[in-house]
Formats: C-alpha cells, structure tokens, sequence
C-alpha cells in the first residue's frame, strides 16, 4: 500500500465506483426471484449474495474501516464475509429481498461517493476507493461466469458494441512459435505503477533461459483434434492428479461442449447453443486440462516468468512495457475487454495488440493458465485485505491475461489470477510452449 495517491482524483476514483455498480446491476438485469437465488452448484454463488457482496465490500472497507461507522445492514458479516462464511453454505442464508438488497447497497454508494464531496483524497482513501472499485469490476466478471454456468441470457450491455463485437481478421495471419531470448527479466510490478495488488510486488530480477511460444492462445480447432484423438480417455495424457479429477467428474470434453446428433461440436455461449468457431480460443478449460493437451501436442505450459517476457520485454530497447503494445492504456483495437465482443473473439484479430516479439492477444479475449503455482514475489509484504493473497499461496495455479468480460481499468501484464487447478467455468484458456 503507498502512501502517495498518484493522483487520483475524487471524480476519477467516484467515476469508476459508479461505473462498476452500473455494470454488475446491468448483469442482475432480467434475472427473475429464482434465478437470483439460482441452482446450487459447484464453483458459484447466488447471484442475490454477490449483489449484497459488492456492497458489503465497499461498506467494510471505506466507511467501516476508515470511517468507523457501524454496518448499514446488521448481521452482514454473517451473510456477506466470502472468507468466513463459506461458499457452499452461501444458499442457506436469510437473505434479505432483492428489493432491500438494492437499497443497501444503493446507500452504501451513497454515503461513499458523499464522503469525498468537494475533496480530494488522501492516500489511503484513495487506496480503498480504488480497491473497491477493482473488487467490484472482478465480482461482475464472477457474476458473469455464474450466468454462463446457469446457461442464463447475457443481457444487453452499454459496452457490447456490435461494430467491436467482430473485429476485423487477417485470414493468411498464420500462428507460429515466436522466439524469445533468455536473459535476465524484471518479473512483477514496478513501483510506480499506480494501483498494484500485494501478489504483484515487486518487479524482480529473474533468469530466463532462451525459449519459444505459441504466438497465440490454442484455438477451438486445435483442442478439437486432442478431443477426437481421445485425449480424454488416454491415460498416459494426464497427470495422476488430472486423471483422478478426470475421472472423478467423468469428463470426455471441455465444460460446455456439446456434441451434436451431426457428430460436430457446438458450444453453450450463455442460453444458447452454436457451432463452434474453430479460430477462436479454447475456452472454459482448467489447468488439467492444458496440461494434458500440452503432453499429447507435445508441448508445455510456459511459466509466469515466460508469459511475461513474451507479453512485455522490447529487445528493440531491452526494456519492460506495461502493456505488450506500450505503456498506453487498452483501447478496442488493441484489446478485447470490457464486454465489448460478447464472447471471444478470433485469435487471428487485434494485430494493433501484438507484443513487440510478435505474440498476439496476450491482453483480453481470454485468460491463460501458466504452469507455476501461485506463491509470492521475495520480500512480499500483506496488504490490509490480507485475504486476497495470502491465503492461497501455494494452493492455486496462476492465469494472466485478463479476459473479454474483464474491465481495462483493472488488467495490465503484470496481474496475477488464480484458481484452483480443477476450476473449469471461468473463462480460461491458454497458450503453449515448446519443449
């Protein structure tokens, strides 16, 4: 946490709180009584509590924390405290109507947009403000792969813009292995960075030796001929973890694969079901998954050290970027984000996006599961929500990326997500590298 605020302004860190709950009410919109309760299930929530969560959250954190105030809806933390109450007791609560879930969290906004009325922020306001924004940014994304999972309608969205939904493809774009030399590499977050998580601190110096990588994320197409070829039933494919998990959940395909009676393959994309497109992104694929994949192409998984250099190292000036295109914040033509495309998009597109190596789309359109098990950077120090890091050091594998669902304000190529390994509903893909 830094004691400088970077320049954060009241409007800016306001501007973006209000923007995140008009997105996550957005993805609640049409949703009827049952479905905000919804089907108990494995990996999600009830989208009623993670309406309640969001504000919860920024409640706790601003006008709990800084402020001292006592909650605006008591017994809360029983409810809404996603470490100590568990997740799969998350359909036995009480929860309060949809109605008086709103008004909560209505106020909760309103009480901490007014605390900054004709002020600017300190550092730690600053901090917090723009930790609850990202919190809820992440939680639209989570409440967007809950629609996914329930096979629920996504519903219209300000930012899913038709002209952006389809950019423009260069069909004789072909993937290739992208060389990348080894050397010493600057891994993390540096610190003049405005708004890092404690996982990201701090940039470090590690050796990477000299390596290739896929160009882009393995396609539909490609993950298809792994399918066919029996992958899912060839033992010697899969880890002794992954073929426990395989056989346990009895899974012949990826998650929302569906074969059809014209023995070809359509995808569930929300409610509905379509072909799938054979140049975009395996998606919904956990880490087993990749991992077999990668045994039966040959290939392997890169580490977080190696995603990153590909993603960011210029050999033109032996220097870092932010972003693989520069340090200048995502646009459309450099990123899908922000829900703009409605789903993936082809990997051949976004050709404004490549990294200065050549790698394209390592930015949005869909995460990628690296091979390293998330733990923290030498020196790591726990920032005051102390449970968004630490307690899964050592139990998650790590994604980077970002997605299409995710918010450009909130990704950058030093960002870390993690999940467990078996996780299967998020939007995850991955790209491979060679042996």
């Amino acid at each position: 946490m830094s004691d400088r605020n970077f320049g954060y302004t009241a409007d800016g860190l306001l501007g973006d709180l209000v923007d995140a709950r008009r997105t996550e009410l957005e993805l609640l919109d049409g949703l009827t009584e049952p479905e905000m309760l919804g089907t108990r299930a494995h990996f999600i929530e009830p989208p009623i509590w993670e309406m309640g969560h969001v504000g919860w959250f920024q409640e706790y954190w601003i006008t709990r924390h800084l402020d001292g105030q006592p909650t605006l809806l008591p017994g809360s933390d029983g409810i809404y405290d996603s470490f100590n109450v568990n997740y799969t007791r998350r359909w036995e609560h009480q929860f309060p109507s949809r109605a008086r879930t709103l008004a909560y969290i209505t106020e909760v906004l309103r009480r901490t947009t007014g605390r900054l009325e004709s002020r600017e922020p300190s550092a730690v306001e600053a901090y917090f403000y723009r930790l609850a924004a990202l919190h809820e940014d992440m939680h639209a994304e989570n409440l967007t792969l809950i629609r996914q999972t329930l096979h629920y309608p996504l519903p219209s969205l300000p930012r899913h813009e038709p002209a952006a939904a389809s950019p423009a493809v260069d069909p004789a774009y072909s993937p290739r292995d992208i060389a990348v030399p080894g050397g010493t590499f600057l891994l993390g977050a540096c610190p003049e960075e405005p708004f890092v998580f404690d996982n990201e601190k701090w940039a470090h110096p590690v050796e990477v030796k000299p390596f290739r990588i896929a160009s882009t994320a393995v396609t539909n197409a490609e993950f298809q001929r792994f399918v066919n070829d029996d992958g899912y039933r060839r033992r010697d494919l899969w880890s002794r973890r992954g073929w426990d998990w395989r056989r346990r959940e009895e899974a012949e395909h990826p998650m929302f694969w569906v074969c059809g009676g014209d023995g070809r393959w359509y995808g569930h994309r929300f409610s509905v079901i379509r072909p799938l497109e054979p140049w975009h992104p395996v998606v919904h694929v956990n880490w087993y998954e990749a991992e077999a994949y990668c045994r039966w192409a040959g290939r392997r998984l890169p580490s977080e050290a190696e995603w990153e250099t590909a993603s960011t190292f210029d050999p033109a000036t032996g220097q870092k970027r932010r972003f693989p295109w520069g340090d200048e914040a995502p646009t459309p033509a450099r990123a899908s984000l922000d829900y703009r495309s409605g789903g993936t998009i082809d990997v051949r597109a976004l050709a404004a996006g490549d990294s200065p190596l050549g790698c394209r789309q390592m930015i949005g359109n869909v995460w990628e599961w690296v091979a390293d098990t998330f733990q923290p950077y030498p020196g790591y120090v726990c920032d005051p929500y102390k449970e968004y890091s630490q307690p899964y050091f050592g139990e998650k594998k790590v994604l980077r990326g970002g997605c299409w669902t995710t918010r450009s304000r909130l990704i950058r190529s030093t960002w870390r997500n993690f999940y467990k390994r078996q996780r299967r509903n998020i939007f995850a893909g991955f790209r491979t590298a060679a042996l």
